[in-house]
């Protein structure tokens, strides 16, 4: 263990870095409520997706990282801001006409449009609780509707009344003129119609902690800011939650980066003291654009674990989080072969370098191994070339290759077969385009076609790859032109495998047929 230790004291993974900046605030004394909360936060207006993932994903890997490297104990809350005000209706749930009838009302007091629940906020944070527990994820769940009513935030609520004048100097500086007018850090819940009113106040009592003001028919109201009568606006809520909860540490995406000193500075004035924070990039979809699950634009959660693992996007998450990334169909293949490739590299690595290892951090130290014999990529194109329709006419060509290997020996392999054959269907065939060769690489081909049908050699990879190698070698500068021309033409795609390994996999005989069909012009005439 102080191996590990003492490797996580120096690592240079990001989980590690924000770990130790963590530890830092402990250096002098133990958290007095005994323990360091790790906190996300969720808006239960729609249905989880990708974005939740990520959050909580990347904020365990740090939970984990600490744990390593200290012995003072840890819990994560997930947060749902559930007390806030249905502000439109969403498009793609039932009953959308009775949902409209209760617009600004807290989400927890909205019917829920499936009739499954007490309410649509309740359905929506028991699909949060089942999509987080499908992945496995160790937290506490809170309700921001049990977090007011129950009396866990009135002491907060109360310092809010008392220091009242010093929250709304700090929001009212990053606030428009005309919004100044009208802002008030309380939003009341209305008694009677159970709407979330967004009023200004006429009063704020800091010694009887109540709020007055009149309602939108004119009538003046009084009600303490305490047992959920009022909730706070959402940046204010921020700053108080961290202040009430005691939160050490919370990431959240870069829109939120500029708001960072509001909450910070809210936080202290209401008696806490600001937690570490993490702001990372946002994901981008294959035109650049911001995702966005109201737009739907990039891929969702559903979309991916249809074809690849959850740890291939596990992977992609942990990658450079403060980088802005590109999240569209075509990064899995890459993210499903570099999750294993870095799974192999681990078996041969020392402490430093698996605590570097993406895959320490993605199975918290509990390393499997891969049992992905062929890689995802080669794959596809295997499932180019047979017109795979089902796994099973992939795994006659995997079993030859490596015979020892079984779907039942290699359940990652069989699932990556499958999801192989679903992500070629869906994605490579539609745009495969092949062309005929040149005259330069017909005869470059034809004496590959030529070598191939006398070879009686080993069928591996890298003797295979030599012959590819020495048909291409006099004839093509730079190289790479050679195995542009192998992909476009035999495989109906820009770029490929590696092609000593596609010929081992796919076979040597077949391999001559399909230069054959090439050279022909069947493969152009049948596409």
């Amino acid at each position: 263990m102080s191996e590990i230790r003492d490797a996580a004291l120096t690592s240079k993974a990001w989980p590690f870095e924000e770990a130790r900046r963590i530890l830092k605030r402990y250096e002098k004394a133990p958290p007095e409520k005994g323990y360091v909360l790790f906190s996300t936060g969720y808006g239960p207006s729609g249905l989880p997706h990708i974005g939740t993932f990520g959050e909580v994903l990347r904020t365990t890997m740090v939970r984990r990282a600490f744990e390593q490297i200290s012995d003072i104990p840890t819990k994560l809350i997930c947060f749902s801001d559930d007390l806030d005000g249905m502000r439109k209706v969403p498009g793609n749930v039932p009953q959308q006409e009775m949902l409209a009838a209760h617009m600004h009302k807290p989400l927890t007091d909205v019917p829920d449009p499936f009739g499954e629940f007490e309410s649509f906020g309740h359905h929506n944070n028991a699909m949060l609780r089942r999509f987080l527990d499908t992945f496995g994820f160790d937290y506490e769940f809170y309700s921001a509707r049990e977090f007011y009513r129950s009396g866990q935030f009135d002491e907060v609520l109360r310092r809010a009344a008392e220091r009242y004048d010093d929250v709304m100097k700090v929001m009212l500086k990053s606030l428009r003129e005309e919004r100044q007018q009208t802002y008030s850090i309380f939003l009341p819940i209305h008694p009677e119609t159970g709407r979330v009113l967004y009023v200004p106040m006429k009063h704020v009592d800091a010694a009887a902690h109540t709020v007055t003001f009149d309602d939108q028919d004119g009538r003046e109201w009084t009600l303490p800011v305490t047992g959920g009568n009022v909730k706070l606006q959402w940046k204010p809520d921020f700053g108080a939650r961290w202040a009430a909860l005691g939160v050490d540490f919370e990431m959240y995406g870069k829109e939120h980066a500029t708001n960072t000193a509001i909450y910070d500075r809210i936080c202290e004035i209401l008696g806490g003291r600001k937690p570490e924070h993490f702001s990372y990039e946002l994901f981008l979809d294959e035109n650049g654009q911001k995702i966005s699950k109201s737009s739907g634009n990039g891929i969702s959660m559903d979309q991916w674990l249809s074809y690849a693992s959850t740890e291939s996007l596990s992977y992609f998450m942990y990658q450079k989080p403060k980088t802005a990334k590109r999240m569209y169909f075509d990064v899995i293949p890459k993210a499903v072969d570099e999750y294993h490739q870095q799974l192999r590299a681990f078996e041969t690595q020392d402490i430093v370098q698996r605590l570097n290892n993406p895959v320490w951090h993605i199975h918290s130290g509990d390393v499997p191994r891969s049992n992905m014999v062929v890689p995802f990529s080669m794959l596809l194109n295997l499932a180019s070339v047979s017109a795979a329709e089902e796994k099973a006419q992939l795994w006659g060509f995997i079993q030859r290759y490596a015979p020892e290997t079984s779907a039942e020996s290699n359940p990652d392999m069989d699932a990556a077969a499958g999801f192989a054959v679903r992500y070629y269907n869906d994605f490579v065939k539609p745009k495969k385009v092949y062309r005929l060769p040149s005259d330069l690489e017909r005869a470059a081909l034809s004496d590959l076609r030529d070598q191939l049908t006398a070879y009686d050699g080993p069928v591996e990879d890298e003797a295979l790859q030599s012959v590819v190698y020495a048909c291409g070698r006099e004839r093509f500068e730079p190289l790479r032109a050679w195995f542009t021309a192998l992909y476009e033409v035999l495989l109906g795609a820009s770029q490929g495998p590696r092609f000593g390994g596609f010929i081992a996999l796919y076979g040597v005989q077949e391999t001559v047929a399909l230069i054959d069909k090439a050279l022909a012009g069947d493969l152009v005439s049948n596409s």
